[in-house]
């Protein structure tokens, strides 16, 4: 069938006899799930975090022993490399729709994710995104597309709100990396601030590369701003962190997805102390199966979850959950269980709106106190009907 990802005979080696596919097929079958993100490059350990955590779901599953349709399933994650590039994403998502893939765990950021989803559309499979938080990805209309953590609209609105009732900052700056990401969200946090009656006294603009913040730190500086918001990512909001402190603004560094990393206290040092940002998601020891997950990665990987692993590991588990209750791996089939699941994963409750968004998502607040990131709140986060 189309979705298996086998050969004739790499199925009679795995038996451990030749026989014709028309033999083994009713017996034995292994599934492939595409894993799309940016494995090299400046991103490459966000990348490799993903990959991790759809791999431990992979390896979970598989220890169930799960049947499908009759047949005994074993999956295989087929990881593509989109260096974080639109174009590059479009080319990775071909590969694995032309790879037979049963579905796809990905992309990264909105900026891939939103080119690549009109190949899986097209195709007719399943692109579950473990982060992509922008919310054009899903609003393209596709019924194949679906997200496990909350979109920027509802992030740059708590932000926002954050921003005027708790941190009480009244001179608000913000600067955007002009990805489709930064520029999303820095637009839905000013939404928020003049929902809010709250007028933002300059806007800034850098591209994704910019390492030197100096020309735009002192624009705002003359205009006396008392917190800068930043669309951004961790390896730009570090060094940003550590020019604010360096030019002896007294203003405090805010974001909304992608600071809260353990690269970014590497790169910021004592600088990145006081910085706040708000993440989708809840703390992972606030997960319901957060500090299993967590103490399951450590020892497989030895290492600390960079970012977004439990996202990767329940976008795996909730696509193969919905071919499971599909009794199939065919995507006509499999969809509409996904569209209409309700699955318990380690980072809470998944459940998908009309379009592919998750349901009464959580964020949480946190901030750098002593080198570590502190959660200071969680917002939102309503259990769906």
């Amino acid at each position: 069938m189309k979705t298996a990802k086998i050969s004739a005979l790499s199925a009679a080696i795995l038996l451990g006899s030749f026989a014709a596919p028309g033999a083994w097929a009713a017996d034995s079958e292994t599934v492939v799930i595409g894993l799309a993100g940016p494995l090299t490059g400046p991103s490459a350990r966000i990348g490799k975090d993903l990959e991790n955590g759809a791999q431990l779901a992979i390896d979970d599953i598989n220890k169930q022993h799960p049947t499908i349709g009759g047949k005994a399933v074993t999956f295989k994650l087929q990881s593509e490399d989109d260096q974080s590039d639109p174009r590059t994403a479009v080319a990775v998502a071909q590969r694995l729709v032309d790879s037979n893939v049963a579905g796809v765990v990905g992309h990264w950021n909105t900026g891939t994710s939103i080119p690549a989803a009109r190949v899986y559309h097209d195709a007719g499979i399943a692109q579950v995104a473990p982060v992509a938080t922008g919310h054009g990805y899903t609003k393209q209309g596709f019924d194949t597309s679906f997200r496990v953590m909350g979109h920027d609209d509802d992030g740059g609105q708590f932000a926002g709100e954050y921003a005027v009732k708790t941190l009480k900052a009244t001179r608000i700056a913000v600067i955007d990396d002009r990805t489709a990401f930064g520029q999303g969200l820095a637009d839905e946090f000013i939404k928020s601030l003049e929902a809010q009656g709250v007028k933002i006294v300059d806007r800034q603009y850098v591209d994704d590369k910019t390492v030197d913040f100096s020309a735009v730190l002192t624009a705002i500086r003359s205009k006396k701003a008392d917190l800068i918001f930043f669309g951004g990512v961790d390896s730009q909001a570090a060094p940003l962190a550590r020019r604010i402190k360096q030019l002896g603004m007294d203003a405090t560094l805010m974001g909304a997805g992608g600071f809260v990393s353990q690269t970014f206290l590497q790169l910021a040092q004592k600088e990145g102390d006081g910085v706040v940002a708000l993440e989708p998601g809840l703390p992972v020891d606030q997960m319901p199966g957060g500090k299993a997950f967590e103490q399951a990665y450590q020892s497989r990987y030895h290492t600390h979850i960079e970012l977004h692993a439990p996202f990767a590991y329940d976008a795996t588990r909730v696509l193969v959950a919905a071919m499971e209750k599909a009794d199939s791996v065919d995507p006509a089939k499999y969809l509409p269980a996904l569209r209409a699941i309700s699955y318990s994963g380690v980072t809470g409750q998944i459940a998908f709106d009309k379009e592919g968004n998750l349901k009464a998502p959580s964020f949480t607040v946190y901030k750098v106190v002593e080198g570590k990131w502190q959660p200071q709140t969680v917002l939102g986060g309503a259990q769906p009907k």
